[in-house]
């Protein structure tokens, strides 16, 4: 039986951070990390965009073993003894710890569409995906948020023909403003891409296709903390230090993990790069007694052709917006506010370095207009 000081059940980049937070503050604990990827922890961003424009994939690693962390591959935790402190895999080992990390991420959500579907998320994912794209294939793309976009760009920019289909109006139609969206699926027409709004992937569409690819979310893989008793609302529920409540031994970080913003005054679940790294190394040093509040804004970012964005705080068109735009759908600054005009996030559109500016407007929570977006564009 292997035995721990720290447990990380998961193997992604927020497993990987977690490790580092706890270096800083402990220098020779044990770490045992179990991951069901035959994997180590890499960089997941890259799979949907550098990887397609060239970057070697050899960029993706993280050099987690540099960090005195045993890992063990290719296995899944399948239950948890709190009281115990024990943890057993899908292959019958059990693991002893004295803290553990529930980093579990999530998996993709799922539709009946071809047997042969790539529900796009892993390594795995982009080399099969990869090794079948080549100039003409036809590439069906089911999905047009965040990484349904991405996958259509670099699918059509490495010669697949591509067609993207998806139920909402227009690509991006859950984050963006109504006429954002509307230009931004103009524009992907502009660079080939047949955008078919407003439609499910029906079996033509699928039959007609040499590869289809989802790209619709994911689903937070909570059915480890839900069999060991421990609170889960679309996400295991933790304070701001990253322990799930009433106990010191426990934690919970990145994707699967829902956590208190206190700049909006609501919790969060929250599945993009940045925050996996910094509630992961937040998270970490708590295990190893740091005692540090997580207080960090998450931002996310994206590049669609030659047009790119990063947004902090909640970006969701369902909220009101101030906007400000040097040339429409090419470059400005886009406010969610809420009902008293108070800023809840901002999307910035070609507009670069004002993620900090952004996320201390949200902090302040004093009512935003015109001006002060326009101040933002620069």
């Amino acid at each position: 039986m292997a035995s721990y000081r720290y447990l990380i059940v998961g193997g992604g980049m927020t497993a990987d951070a977690a490790a580092r937070g706890i270096r800083e503050h402990d220098a020779d604990g044990s770490i045992g990390l179990v991951g069901e990827e035959s994997h180590p922890p890499y960089s997941r961003p890259p799979l949907s965009k550098a990887l397609w424009q060239g970057k070697d994939e050899s960029s993706v690693w993280r050099g987690t073993e540099d960090h005195g962390v045993d890992l063990v591959l290719g296995r899944r935790i399948v239950s948890l003894d709190l009281d115990a402190h024990r943890a057993t895999d899908d292959q019958g080992d059990v693991y002893e710890y004295e803290r553990v990390l529930l980093a579990t991420g999530g998996a993709p959500r799922k539709l009946d569409l071809a047997p042969d579907a790539i529900y796009f998320r892993t390594l795995d994912d982009y080399r099969r995906l990869r090794d079948v794209t080549s100039e003409g294939t036809k590439a069906l793309v089911v999905g047009g948020g965040f990484i349904g976009s991405e996958l259509a760009a670099a699918l059509e920019s490495n010669g697949a023909g591509v067609t993207m289909v998806f139920p909402e109006d227009g690509v991006g139609a859950r984050l963006f403003p109504r006429d954002l969206s509307r230009f931004v699926t103009d524009y992907y027409r502009e660079q080939g891409v047949d955008v078919r709004t407003g439609e499910v992937a029906n079996p033509e569409l699928v039959s007609g296709a040499d590869v289809v690819v989802a790209g619709l979310g994911i689903v937070p893989n909570t059915e480890l903390a839900e069999q060991a008793g421990l609170p889960v609302d679309n996400g295991i529920v933790v304070d701001d230090r990253g322990r799930v409540a009433g106990r010191d031994d426990v934690f919970a970080a990145g994707d699967v993990a829902r956590f208190p913003v206190a700049a909006l005054g609501t919790t969060m679940r929250v599945e993009h790069e940045d925050h996996a790294n910094t509630h992961g190394r937040v998270v970490g040093g708590n295990m190893a007694g740091a005692d540090t509040p997580y207080d960090h804004l998450p931002f996310f970012y994206s590049d669609l052709f030659d047009l790119g964005y990063e947004a902090v705080g909640e970006v969701d068109s369902r909220h009101d917006t101030v906007e400000h735009w040097k040339e429409p759908g090419r470059e400005g600054v886009v406010a969610y506010v809420d009902a008293e005009s108070k800023p809840r996030g901002f999307l910035l559109w070609n507009v670069w370095g004002k993620v900090d500016d952004a996320r201390e407007l949200v902090r302040s929570q004093q009512p935003i207009d015109r001006a002060a977006v326009e101040a933002l564009a620069g």
